[in-house]
């Protein structure tokens, strides 16, 4: 009887290792497909990510090129503007200079404004009593020396432009010209 035993656990061991080979045999097949499906999943997603960011890279260069072309078309439309200067005459103005002398000293000045646009003028009209006045203000606390040489005229154009771009603030004033200047 022992031997039949022996026999039966003989065979149920052969039955057994088939059984087993079987199914690891089924499994690696398992195995393989589900690497298959995983290796077409990361290629799939790898193709995905490739076309996402090309499109917005793509996306990106058309999008910055019609802004640099729109930038490009300011930049024309701003260069022709400056192009034409529009200059605006203040007129004459005749003022006493501060310093303790014999005889008073007189600034005989006309001014001229270069306007950014042609549209300032109306602008500059309606306000010129008060960027006179400004200028009167200014000019009856020099002495003769603040005017000498062309740092003194430098520093006297840097002052009034500074006076009428404040008093005239929505306009644009580019420059403040000197047409003539007399010092009495």
């Amino acid at each position: 009887m022992a031997e039949d035993d022996k026999k039966k656990n003989a065979d149920e061991e052969e039955r057994g290792d088939g059984a087993e080979g079987e199914v690891s045999e089924e499994e690696a097949q398992a195995a393989a497909a589900k690497k298959k499906k995983k290796k077409l999943m990361i290629i799939i997603g790898a193709v995905v990510a490739v076309l996402i960011l090309g499109g917005g890279g793509a996306g990106y260069y058309f999008m910055s090129k019609g802004a640099a072309a729109a930038a490009g078309k300011a930049a024309a439309a701003a260069a022709a503007d400056q192009g034409k200067p529009v200059y605006y005459s203040l007129g004459d103005m005749i003022v006493n200079l501060a310093g303790g002398g014999k005889h008073p000293h007189y600034l005989k000045v006309k001014v001229v404004l270069e306007l950014a646009s042609a549209k300032d003028v109306p602008l500059i009209k309606a306000i010129q009593p008060r960027i006179v006045d400004n200028f009167q203000v200014y000019l009856r606390e020099l002495r003769i020396e603040d005017l000498r040489g062309s740092a003194g005229m430098y520093r006297l154009r840097e002052e009034l432009l500074m006076r009428v771009t404040e008093a005239a603030q929505p306009v644009r004033v580019r420059d403040v010209l000197f047409q003539e200047m007399l010092v009495q």
